[in-house]
């Protein structure tokens, strides 16, 4: 009787665990655990068993180690214990407004804990309305994401991130304006301010790598700055260009091998070209190697052009 008894006990306890590792991409801390009734024998138990996988200190993996790129991020919050959020690159990956950089997971966290190097440790205490639940992870605000990402970032790389968000509607009661008034003496502040001037100045979704690259090479050359991934219509066609100049009818393509270095697509540029030509509209390709190489001549004929 006592045995059913035990063996009703462990299994109720297994069915707990379960869904708690199903609400947080299946990863649970040691502290939750105790908290659902396990004791330290029983939590041995389950790792010898392979059934809980050591990730961190006093947080596991349950059942098995094949994790997703969420199920890390959730281990990395539990490892940096309360009140520790996702921030920085790693918070603005699970927001969808930079790709996911790999390499150590940040977060920031009220208290000093010892540092591994799969984690990469921030440490202040967040007001509650600075920080969320993204996916079941808690996490740094959008606007809070972008205002820690002014302080290691370029300001064109920042304004990239404040299009996203607008892109993807991330609305939050709190701004990024809000954030640069609370903290005036935070050393990304300069850069926040830069990046919410250029969104005034310009319009549309600037997408990573080249088009940035673009936007700061404009900026540094003092060149007027274009609407960024306009759509157009020529001759019953519908075209997405990178960069426009309305008044100048300009368009500038920003060609990297990736999207343009097969054959079909060097054909389809230029029946693209021509069709939006004869209605009205110059187009220039500039390439990556070639911003890198020349950008001095780049910039002279692009203002030439834009005269």
């Amino acid at each position: 009787m006592c045995g059913m008894r035990a063996l009703g006990r462990t299994r109720g306890l297994d069915g707990r665990v379960a869904e708690l590792a199903e609400r947080q991409h299946g990863v649970v801390a040691r502290a939750q655990l105790i908290a659902l009734g396990l004791g330290r024998d029983e939590i041995g138990r389950r790792m010898r068993a392979g059934r809980l996988h050591r990730l961190h200190c006093g947080v596991y993996a349950v059942g098995h180690r094949a994790l997703t790129q969420r199920s890390r991020w959730t281990a990395a919050v539990l490892a940096c214990g309360p009140d520790a959020v996702l921030s920085h690159w790693s918070a603005a990956a699970l927001w969808g407004i930079r790709s996911n950089r790999g390499g150590p997971i940040d977060i920031t966290a009220p208290r000093k804990t010892r540092s591994r190097e799969a984690i990469r440790r921030h440490r202040m205490l967040l007001p509650a309305d600075e920080v969320t639940v993204r996916d079941g992870i808690p996490v740094a605000s959008a606007p809070r994401t972008i205002f820690d990402l002014a302080s290691v970032s370029s300001p064109q790389t920042l304004e990239s991130a404040l299009r996203q968000c607008e892109y993807l509607r991330l609305y939050d009661p709190l701004s990024l304006g809000d954030l640069v008034r609370r903290y005036p003496g935070h050393r990304g502040v300069r850069t926040a301010r830069m990046a919410l001037t250029g969104l005034e100045e310009s319009t549309g979704e600037i997408e990573e790598g080249l088009e940035e690259r673009f936007l700061a090479f404009l900026d540094r050359y003092g060149l007027l700055r274009p609407d960024f991934n306009v759509w157009l219509e020529a001759e019953g066609h519908r075209y997405k260009v990178d960069c426009l100049w309305p008044a100048q009818r300009l368009i500038v393509e920003l060609d990297s091998w990736q999207g343009h270095g097969t054959r079909s697509s060097f054909q389809s540029d230029k029946s693209r070209d021509r069709r939006l030509l004869r209605a009205g509209y110059r187009t220039t390709r500039i390439t990556w190697a070639q911003l890198r190489d020349e950008p001095t001549a780049i910039a002279a004929d692009l203002r030439a052009l834009l005269a």
